[in-house]
């Protein structure tokens, strides 16, 4: 790897049609494809972090924060966007990333605290083994073969470096149908992840159309989706309350830290918390006028 190929992927557990609308709350402008049987994949369009070390004292390196004093380094920014991803929704989030200097990974799922690792340049392991271990079965990924697969990126080994490492996890994945196109590969530049997904005959480009257009849009397509059943009633006010008074919070603190990514993990949550509180009571409004007009 060199200085110049900072680059990184997220990868949801989940197709397209289920990431877009939860995509779009990131404020980001990103690339989403297919990438295998039940995965999707967004490759940021921009490059809001920091270049030049990853010391983690960056200010919010958030939406065009590119090439700004202060923007973060690639593993907070992505470790943000695969939380914000994950909290939001039913479905594990993965991230990959590489600056140059280090590469890895950080898996977001639900509220759980998000697990990782990572390697340097040349390779070698700078992670807990246990994190791999946490890894698979969270992934639902065999116990005893699989894991033997991780546990060995986990050694060290002269013949591998930080960018066959990613790519040992990759071929792991492929069992759970993970298949990226040809040209998304760790250690390639962002510039270069963005011209390979941009050609992909199904990519879309995700970006932030304004608040009134993402509601409408998560009210499709959670009422086309299986979760539409789930929306209303007191147990999904309890889950929307929830979201809210988790989202609030986790939106100041990350703003005290001047971090993007948990800015954007706050506001998802304060969004889906918002929208399932609104979209209760606007059913039982048009309820109660349905009836009263009977």
């Amino acid at each position: 790897m060199t200085a110049t190929s900072v680059g990184a992927l997220l990868l949801c557990r989940a197709d397209p049609e289920t990431v877009r609308p939860l995509a779009r709350l990131l404020q980001e402008r990103m690339l989403l494809i297919p990438a295998g049987d039940g995965w999707s994949a967004l490759v940021p369009e921009g490059k809001p972090w920091r270049h030049d070390g990853h010391d983690g004292n960056g200010g919010a390196g958030h939406g065009e924060a590119a090439g700004r004093e202060g923007a973060e380094p690639v593993d907070r920014v992505l470790g943000g966007w695969a939380t914000a991803l994950a909290v939001g929704s039913a479905w594990p989030v993965l991230a990959l990333w590489w600056d140059g200097e280090r590469s890895g990974f950080t898996l977001a799922t639900g509220f759980r605290r998000p697990v990782g690792y990572i390697w340097l340049a040349d390779g070698t392991p700078a992670g807990e083994d246990e994190a791999m271990r946490t890894f698979a079965t969270r992934l639902g990924l065999d116990p005893v073969l699989d894991v033997q697969a991780l546990e060995a990126l986990t050694r060290d080994d002269p013949e591998a470096d930080a960018d066959a490492r990613l790519r040992g996890l990759l071929a792991v994945l492929t069992r759970t149908g993970v298949f990226l196109p040809p040209g998304l590969t760790p250690g390639e530049p962002a510039d270069r992840l963005g011209a390979t997904a941009g050609a992909h005959r199904e990519a879309e480009l995700i970006e932030w159309a304004g608040w009134r257009d993402a509601v409408r849009l998560e009210l499709d397509a959670v009422e086309s989706g299986s979760l539409g059943p789930w929306m209303l009633g007191p147990r999904a006010r309890a889950v929307a309350a929830t979201q809210v008074a988790v989202g609030l919070p986790l939106t100041l603190w990350g703003a005290r830290r001047h971090s993007g990514g948990w800015i954007a993990a706050g506001l998802v949550l304060l969004a889906q918390g918002a929208l399932g509180l609104a979209y209760n009571r606007f059913r039982r409004e048009a309820e109660g006028a349905l009836r009263s007009g009977r």
